[in-house]
């Protein structure tokens, strides 16, 4: 098995023809919650984040992918983050774009594949995610892969006027 094809969508790098699905979602305001995001980006940012997206992993810290169904539909991005080599840990955080992709499996398996990928490839001993308390679909997301609730953070994001909580969820490799 490919570590980065799955049944329903494969993960793939990111290639200059993204500019305006990146575009779209980086400036869509109900997802500026999840990526900690306040201000709208230019094309011209986007194209200069996509001249660069081939960057070494250790060196970027980061990798950012494009999620699509196996029909090649880009439905969403899945990101590795705050990479520490030396401790063996990211952060993953993952957005389908479209409600309607949503519910379908496409969050979970690609959520394993870059679990898998974590694991398997960087020879990582554990990632993990942050959620905001409420994000109801994405607890339960990280939940059904595995992951376990091992903090919360109070009152850690100000989110329309109001604190809110953040969830910490880890998954260890335990192979």
């Amino acid at each position: 098995m490919l570590t980065l094809e799955g049944d329903k969508v494969y993960l793939r790098a990111l290639e200059p023809e993204d500019l305006d699905f990146v575009h779209q979602l980086e400036n869509t305001e109900d997802f500026w919650e999840i990526s900690a995001t306040q201000v709208p980006y230019s094309r011209f940012m986007i194209k200069k984040y996509l001249e660069n997206a081939h960057r070494d992993i250790y060196d970027y810290r980061q990798l950012r992918l494009v999620i699509c169904t196996i029909q090649h539909k880009a439905i969403g991005l899945i990101d590795i983050f705050d990479l520490e080599p030396k401790d063996r840990r990211a952060a993953i955080g993952i957005l389908i774009s479209e409600a309607t992709d949503r519910g379908k499996g496409y969050g979970a398996e690609s959520l394993s594949l870059i679990c898998n990928y974590c694991f398997k490839h960087l020879a990582l001993h554990q990632v993990y995610a942050n959620v905001t308390d409420g994000n109801l679909a994405s607890l339960k997301l990280f939940e059904k892969k595995g992951f376990r609730k091992v903090g919360v953070k109070k009152e850690w994001n100000f989110l329309n006027g109001s604190f809110k909580d953040e969830i910490l969820y880890q998954l260890i490799n335990n192979v």
